[in-house]
């Protein structure tokens, strides 16, 4: 009988002992150059922002202005909320982005799991007609947008920017091409033989399969509303304002105070920072599932 040798493999991610080479997963030295470059160049403009809000404004419009933060962040943010509505515009906005991303997002994904998994007659011609709506300005709408707007008596009123956007088309094809790629067939056929309804369906099976892809949309949804302007000055008044449009007011004078208006962007960035934060695991767990299934 012949000896048999045991052969013992190299784990992946280590170096093979007497060579060189390294791992395909393992990153170099211009991969952590590269991202340490990105990671700064991304937090720099949170940083400014933070240096001008605790600044007075003749020390941001020197010629040579200040680095590092100063002592001043208090006082301008207290200046901030003097000069505008700051505190009943964020109430403001965290109620319509909030609103506007859960209608959203539960929205998207019923009518993503409709577009994807189910068989009806006419599903291509709406979907088509769903997307094609993406390719219209919504500048064109906002005449009869407010038009309607005044004949329901929201104007100046919250429900008049939390209507027009509880649907999103870009919302429906996302979580339709998410679910495409992330919901096997056979789950939904096995559910099926089991006698669970469609609804039963969505709520047991398509909700925990989707919560990453829910998760960035979202995040997505989140920021569009709160970064909203257009919209909510044309349908709300300066005296029931959301964040962006009372940040406009900020800083008016003869010479415009740099200082404060940075001291109201840093108010107004903040509760994103924290939805990102919250939803970052999610976001980055729907971002590596789309990677490696597409």
């Amino acid at each position: 009988m012949t000896d048999m040798t045991t052969i013992q493999l190299p784990r992946p991610g280590r170096r093979r002992p007497g060579t060189g080479r390294r791992s395909p997963l393992e990153g170099g030295p211009l991969a952590y150059a590269v991202l340490i470059g990105a990671t700064v160049l991304f937090v720099f403009p949170f940083y400014w922002t933070l240096v001008g809000a605790s600044r007075t404004n003749a020390e941001m419009s020197s010629a040579s202005p200040a680095l590092t933060p100063g002592p001043n962040l208090f006082h301008n943010i207290g200046e901030a909320l003097q000069q505008a509505a700051i505190g009943t515009a964020l109430v403001n906005s965290l109620i319509v982005a909030c609103t506007v991303t859960l209608g959203v997002v539960l929205s998207s994904t019923l009518a993503g799991f409709a577009f994807a998994k189910l068989r009806f007659r006419g599903r291509s011609l709406l979907l088509a007609v769903t997307v094609g709506t993406m390719m219209i300005p919504p500048q064109l709408g906002v005449i009869p947008l407010f038009m309607v707007i005044v004949k329901m008596d929201l104007q100046n009123k919250l429900p008049s920017v939390i209507l027009p956007s509880l649907v999103s088309a870009f919302g429906v094809f996302f979580m339709r091409q998410f679910l495409i790629q992330a919901l096997p067939d056979e789950l939904i056929e096995a559910a099926r033989v089991d006698g669970a309804s469609s609804l039963r369906i969505f709520w047991s099976i398509v909700l925990p399969v989707a919560r990453p892809g829910m998760a960035v949309l979202g995040m997505l949804t989140f920021m569009a509303t709160w970064n909203d302007f257009f919209w909510p000055i044309v349908a709300l008044s300066s005296q029931n304002p959301t964040v962006q449009v009372a940040l406009r007011s900020l800083g008016q004078g003869y010479v415009q105070d740099q200082s404060i208006v940075m001291a109201g962007t840093l108010i107004g960035t903040l509760p994103v920072l924290v939805v990102f934060a919250l939803l970052g695991r999610q976001i980055v767990g729907g971002i590596m599932q789309g990677a490696v299934k597409g």
